[in-house]
């Protein structure tokens, strides 16, 4: 008999996901406080429960998606009182370390199992069930919760202790808001110089400018087809996403004592970007900020 899974949070993110975990075998019993997010589950044919305590009873395996880290220490603190002894509660958000941590020691005792489990992957990602998992918590924990993940996604990494999945994922996430100022900078550039798009991608995609922001994800029309520049930057991740992840670093940075220069000047684009409005973008539309008042490019 497949285990009950509770899914707790199936907005964007964590509707596809807790779909392709039923479609898996799993039981899942959904939640959020959004009507829409319920109704689009049950769209999904997704069982959805009234209630956070109502979701998780009986459920062996417990998963949050929630927007921040006050969220997630608040549904922990419920679930303290809520989950079966010897449950699995593996929390997906993005939030800081330090919420992160706060979450496992919310939990622990009478045999539970925790785990920070951030994605990285975006909304097609989790529906296609491509995510990559960046996994904190103990070993006998992730022991237990790496086949539930790899049912939601291809790549599952266990980067350490509880939190250092959440630290794993804000690393990663400032090197991608970097490098996409720098690939779309330097399409600009090209721009002013007279240089198509097509000429800069088929160089620079080759040479020692290849990057993920610019072969998977390039920021302007025509070079790479699946891109969001091909959609009016109709947002795979937003800016807004974006610009809380860079936050979160620059957080964890200040409280480190860790020097990031180019992060912070990545946030305050990103800031920039989402005050004008355009934070419901996609992230690599920041080229149109960069661009400033003329947001035209060459036609290729």
């Amino acid at each position: 008999m497949a285990e009950k899974t509770a899914f707790i949070g199936v907005g964007n993110m964590g509707g596809p996901m807790a779909a392709n975990l039923a479609e898996a075998g799993y039981d899942v019993v959904v939640f959020d406080l959004s009507t829409k997010a319920c109704d689009d589950a049950k769209a999904r044919g997704l069982a959805v429960a009234s209630s956070v305590a109502t979701a998780v009873e009986g459920a062996r395996i417990i998963i949050t998606m929630l927007p921040a880290g006050r969220h997630v220490t608040a549904v922990w603190g419920e679930l303290a009182g809520l989950a079966e002894d010897g449950a699995l509660l593996v929390d997906c958000s993005t939030i800081d370390v330090a919420s992160a941590r706060e979450a496992h020691a919310l939990v622990e005792g009478r045999g539970r199992l925790t785990l920070d489990a951030p994605v990285s992957g975006g909304t097609g990602g989790a529906e296609a069930g491509t995510l990559t998992f960046m996994v904190g918590g103990s070993k006998s924990a992730f022991a237990v919760g790496g086949p539930v993940l790899e049912a939601m996604g291809k790549k599952v990494v266990h980067c350490g202790d509880p939190g250092a999945g959440q630290a794993a994922k804000i690393c990663n996430n400032m090197i991608l808001g970097i490098s996409m100022i720098g690939v779309a900078e330097a399409f600009v550039l090209a721009e002013k110089l007279g240089l198509s798009h097509q000429a800069l991608y088929d160089v620079a995609s080759t040479s020692s400018g290849q990057c993920w922001s610019l072969t998977t994800y390039c920021p302007v029309p025509g070079p790479v087809p699946t891109s969001p520049a091909n959609k009016g930057y109709t947002p795979g991740f937003s800016a807004e996403l974006m610009l809380k992840d860079l936050t979160l670093a620059q957080d964890a940075a200040l409280s480190s004592g860790a020097a990031t220069p180019l992060g912070a000047e990545a946030r305050q684009l990103y800031k920039l970007f989402d005050q004008l409005g355009e934070g419901g973008r996609d992230f690599s539309g920041i080229i149109n900020f960069l661009r400033g008042a003329d947001h035209s490019g060459p036609a290729d």
